[in-house]
């Protein structure tokens, strides 16, 4: 009943699990990190190099567990009696479903992002894609960054649409790098699809970015959680698994990122990601004596971060990984039923899983 909760709760010091605390640092560390460099090293190292159903595999699982992610460990939690539907927050949260209105608010904002910034990115691709001084296209954007390559720029026959699943083959195959990916831009002898390819490869990266930065932005919160909390074993063993199957699924976007096989952006977003929690856990640890994670205060602050990050996680999962990559997709629609169904098979596997950690955590 209301009237029996407490709304300040006691302040837990974790002095009986201090060490173990402070090894969780880096154990989530090394073995977040791990699973997300995987995939982008992988790809990357001839030596290392996988087969692609085991890339797909990870790709879908990874896009299940983002997903689950999104409803089950943050939106459910930013919606109950802990957070932002606590009886002890102010009468208007009684009234209204504020985490799931956060929740609609951030969604709405990452649309409306996207879409500004892949009419900014169109536009830019499109001075790219064709040089007015020259009279013809950008030659060395079609052509590997070669400006040397020059061809009659009016002979123009056919007109062939590069689509990143193009990239992404040619990347693929072994001992490919940049030159794999330069051939397969040359093979557009139009500005038009020289363009198209630009743009579509920035909103690639922008949803990449946009995943990023959803998950980096709820795992400082679990970190901080995890530092302060009194159900410190369990929510450890949660938390392990729980980060290595987010990081395999962002390490395998990261790593089909379309900038080359010399970037070192994808591995520092996988770096960046197996930082934060064991940030999130120092954080918490120094703030074990005074943080009261019962508090309304705590309430209020990581209900709406919550619902913030359900929100954004709910837009990449949903149109940056599903629409994308099984609607929208050349490849998947033309792929054999069989391929289809093992995929989406593989996507509810890591839903599943990740829903079943919502048990404990």
């Amino acid at each position: 009943m209301a009237d029996e909760v407490q709304c300040t709760g006691p302040v837990d010091n974790g002095n009986g699990s201090l060490g173990l605390r402070v090894g969780a640092i880096f154990i989530i560390w090394a073995s977040s990190t791990a699973l997300t460099l995987f995939p982008v090293l992988t790809r990357r190292v001839p030596r290392l190099s996988i087969n692609r159903e085991a890339f797909d595999f990870a790709k879908y699982f990874g896009s299940g567990v983002i997903i689950a992610t999104a409803f089950i460990h943050l939106l459910a939690p930013a919606s109950s009696t802990e957070e932002l539907g606590s009886p002890c927050l102010n009468s208007n949260f009684q009234n209204y479903p504020f985490a799931f209105a956060f929740a609609m608010i951030a969604m709405f904002a990452v649309f409306v992002v996207e879409v500004i910034a892949f009419r900014v990115g169109s536009q830019f691709a499109n001075k790219l894609a064709y040089d007015a001084h020259a009279g013809g296209h950008h030659h060395a954007m079609e052509h590997g960054g070669n400006p040397n390559h020059t061809h009659d720029s009016h002979h123009h026959n056919t007109v062939k649409s590069v689509s990143s699943d193009d990239v992404e083959n040619a990347a693929t195959l072994p001992g490919a790098g940049s030159a794999a990916e330069a051939k397969v831009v040359a093979d557009s002898d139009s500005s038009a699809p020289a363009a198209l390819t630009l743009s579509t490869q920035a909103s690639e990266i922008l949803g990449v970015m946009i995943l990023e930065f959803g998950v980096v932005f709820h795992s400082i919160i679990i970190g901080i959680t995890l530092g302060t909390t009194s159900d410190f074993i369990v929510l450890f063993i949660v938390i392990i698994f729980h980060q290595m199957f987010e990081g395999l699924g962002l390490g395998t976007r990261l790593a089909f990122l379309p900038l080359g096989m010399k970037s070192w952006i994808p591995a520092a977003g996988a770096l960046l990601y197996g930082l934060v929690t064991p940030i999130g856990i120092a954080i918490g640890l120094g703030v074990r004596h005074t943080f009261n994670g019962d508090s309304t205060t705590a309430a209020y602050v990581i209900g709406t971060f919550d619902s913030i990050s359900a929100g954004i996680l709910l837009y990449t999962g949903t149109v940056e990984l599903l629409a994308h990559e099984f609607i929208f997709n050349d490849k998947m629609r033309n792929a054999p039923l069989k391929k289809v169904i093992i995929s989406i098979l593989e996507m509810l596997t890591g839903a599943g899983l990740m829903a079943l950690l919502g048990r404990w955590a």
